[in-house]
């Protein structure tokens, strides 16, 4: 069936082949989906984002238990290299932790291997709606787990290494062009991992977020 041209671009990253291709066949059946690409492990999946194509994917249906690195460490590189994607994670596992630690990478969610050929078309809507995308039933646990590890890290180890070197130079007083230029990267990324900052370090503006990184040593304070 071929794809609306408004289609939600989707890339499946997995290494059980009879299952990617379950679900690769899954989504060609729906207009509102066209997929981009179905990578076997993570080092395949960033080399298709870094292509920096016009197909680069809105959602990534990403497997835990990828050989290499592993999905929850994928995780953490894709966001840094499409900050704009929505990871869900695909996982075998319940383990709290395990799921704890893929949100705090930068997954919007998870789904189990179970349900996900039932659910699937629903996930993927909903994360490219921008919404958090879990069994309700095991949010209690997860929540629990997020609390204790935000409890014992400093806050702004939750960041990413991208997202660091932005703040650091938010810290200095670098505007939104200056560190796009600095970078290497759009102005429209830096604002995209600016908002991401916010959120993780829950902050209500910029100048609170370069407050936090001044308290915790991560820039020196300035005038």
């Amino acid at each position: 069936m071929e794809p609306a041209p408004d289609a939600t671009r989707v890339l499946v990253v997995e290494d059980h082949e009879v299952f990617s291709n379950a679900v690769v066949r899954l989504l060609e059946r729906h207009p509102d989906v066209r997929l981009v690409g179905a990578a076997h492990d993570a080092e395949e999946a960033i080399r298709m984002l870094e292509l920096e194509t016009d197909d680069a994917p809105d959602v990534v249906l990403m497997d835990v238990d990828l050989p290499g690195a592993n999905g929850i460490q994928a995780t953490r590189r894709i966001r840094e290299v499409s900050p704009e994607a929505r990871v869900v994670l695909l996982t075998a596992t319940d383990d709290p932790q395990v799921i704890a630690d893929g949100l705090a990478a930068g997954a919007c969610g998870y789904i189990p291997k179970t349900r996900a050929v039932d659910e699937l078309m629903e996930v993927v809507r909903r994360a490219a709606a921008g919404q958090f995308v879990m069994p309700e039933s095991h949010l209690g646990p997860v929540v629990d787990e997020l609390r204790s590890a935000l409890r014992s890290d400093r806050i702004v180890d939750r960041l990413t290494g991208r997202e660091t070197q932005i703040l650091r130079r938010m810290a200095a007083g670098e505007t939104t062009t200056q560190i796009a230029e600095h970078l290497g990267i759009s102005a429209l990324t830096v604002q995209t991992h600016v908002k991401s900052i916010l959120a993780k370090l829950g902050a209500r503006s910029k100048i609170e977020a370069v407050t936090m990184a001044w308290r915790e040593g991560l820039a020196p304070a300035g005038d």
